[in-house]
């Protein structure tokens, strides 16, 4: 069954649900700038679909001409080479929207995959469905349009790290992100080596070597459990070095 029909076939939100995602749409753009009863009328239009860990919503190349509404748990839009090696580009969590390229251009297809990191829900609307409300209401269309741009930049800068900062350099951005404000306590490691190296655009191997590096170097205390950021200015420089390796 295709990632389209799943989504066709999957029930509308149980009334239980409907003041949740209601409230939620008053705090997440576009939805935001529709009055109360427009937003229970797009509220009715909404199809609920829950999700388990490792599962694809869609996949790369697919037609989705679907807007969603993450309302729990994490996915991640993931780009494959042809050699199989994955990059992520974006990590929706709750309160996230994401759409299709097919939500504006009918004939296009999806340049990524999505695929749950934690299991989770979503409600999604479809174009037919969605989109003349969204014309109708020219404040909606334009935040929406402000998230087309915000987009574009995270994709901007994406481009520029890979082009331009070394792997270390993207590692240890990664790194002060992930854990730059627990300061030198442990954490549980809650990231494979393979989901590293999707987040910076690397092998496992390289991630494996250079996190061994760091560790020599004091930068960080690392074992196959736990975690902790020893010398945060040290990884903040490599962070903003864009040196060779």
């Amino acid at each position: 069954m295709s990632t389209k029909q799943k989504i066709d076939r999957a029930n509308a939100p149980r009334s239980n649900v409907l003041t949740d995602l209601q409230k939620l749409l008053k705090e997440t753009n576009p939805f935001a700038h529709f009055d109360t009863t427009r937003r229970a009328d797009i509220t009715s239009l909404a199809r609920q679909r829950r999700f388990d860990k490792g599962e694809f919503i869609t996949l790369h190349g697919e037609l989705w001409p679907y807007l969603i509404l993450v309302t729990e748990g994490t996915l991640h839009a993931v780009k494959e080479s042809e050699e199989g090696r994955n990059l992520v580009v974006l990590t929706l969590t709750q309160g996230d929207v994401f759409w299709g390229l097919s939500f504006f251009d009918k004939d296009s297809t999806m340049p990524v995959s999505l695929q749950s990191v934690k299991s989770g829900s979503l409600v999604s609307w479809s174009r037919d469905d969605l989109l003349p409300l969204l014309i109708a209401n020219g404040e909606a269309l334009w935040s929406l349009c402000g998230l087309l741009v915000m987009r574009m930049k995270q994709a901007s800068n994406i481009v520029e790290s890979l082009a331009f900062q070394p792997v270390a350099g993207r590692l240890a951005n990664l790194m002060l992100d992930r854990y730059g404000s627990t300061g030198e306590d442990p954490v549980a490691r809650d990231l494979t080596l393979d989901t590293m190296a999707a987040y910076v655009g690397t092998t496992r191997e390289m991630v494996c070597r250079i996190l061994y590096r760091f560790s020599d170097e004091n930068l960080i205390h690392i074992t196959r459990t736990e975690f902790s950021i020893i010398d945060q200015d040290g990884l903040t420089a490599l962070a903003g070095s864009s040196q060779a390796e």
